[in-house]
């Protein structure tokens, strides 16, 4: 059983950008794959059904996404090619410095080749907690010594484990539900999107909380001043 100090080394924004980045990747990959089965033709349109038959089609109403490539065998090898940079950039390069211009920029790129909307923007999320990850704590010393910086850091552990949770059902739950159950619940996985989307900057501002107020000297944080009345010169207290 995990201890309380091995549970809150687990919940940080490095694992909560590089589990959900790591989702991401295999989300854009169950597109990739959708796009593949469909062929060398063209797609509807820009905006086009990544599966054409089975039952994602069927209980997910065809995992839309985009593509700026006229083919759709093209499209879905470029996904799946995207969506594995997605998903060993979450695994091997989270504590880099640029972790999270990288996760941003690949899902944009997987965005636009074919990866669907929802794993994207997951990704792009994942982008935004390795970013906070590597923020400066002085930076944010100020701005987050008050009670709104206490309050966001006692969130934290829960927003961490909302974010984890939300995101395995918005890629892995959907594929169980509509794949293996083959349960038509296709609104369940849009309010779960966004959730994620509110959620998780959430989050990265109270991990960013966190770590500042559990960072070495944090105990010498800054308090803010309480208004009250000045005391005059030689005035004893």
């Amino acid at each position: 059983m995990a201890t309380p100090r091995q549970t809150e080394r687990f919940t940080s924004l490095r694992n909560l950008a590089a589990i959900c980045g790591g989702l991401a990747g295999v989300g854009g990959i169950t597109h990739g794959v959708g796009e593949v089965l469909q062929g060398s033709r063209s797609p509807d349109g820009i905006v086009f059904d990544s599966w054409a038959q089975g039952r994602i089609a069927r209980n997910l109403g065809g995992e839309p996404a985009m593509t700026l490539v006229p083919n759709l065998l093209i499209t879905g090898t470029l996904t799946i090619l995207a969506s594995l940079a997605v998903l060993l950039w979450a695994v091997a390069f989270v504590d880099g410095p640029h972790a999270g211009r990288g996760l941003v920029l690949l899902s944009v790129v997987m965005l636009l080749v074919g990866g669907g909307f929802g794993p994207p923007m997951l990704g792009m999320l994942a982008g935004l907690a390795a970013a906070g990850a590597h923020a400066s704590r002085q930076r944010w010393t100020g701005p987050l010594a008050g009670p709104a910086g206490r309050l966001l850091a006692s969130l934290w552990p829960g927003l961490f484990w909302l974010c984890v949770l939300d995101a395995a059902l918005l890629v892995v739950g959907s594929l169980v539900v509509a794949g293996a159950l083959d349960l038509a619940v296709p609104d369940l996985f849009v309010y779960s999107l966004f959730l994620v989307v509110v959620s998780m900057p959430l989050a990265t501002l109270a991990g960013i909380a966190h770590n500042v107020r559990h960072a070495p000297g944090a105990a010498n944080m800054p308090r803010l001043a309480r208004p009250g009345r000045r005391r005059l010169p030689g005035v004893a207290r």
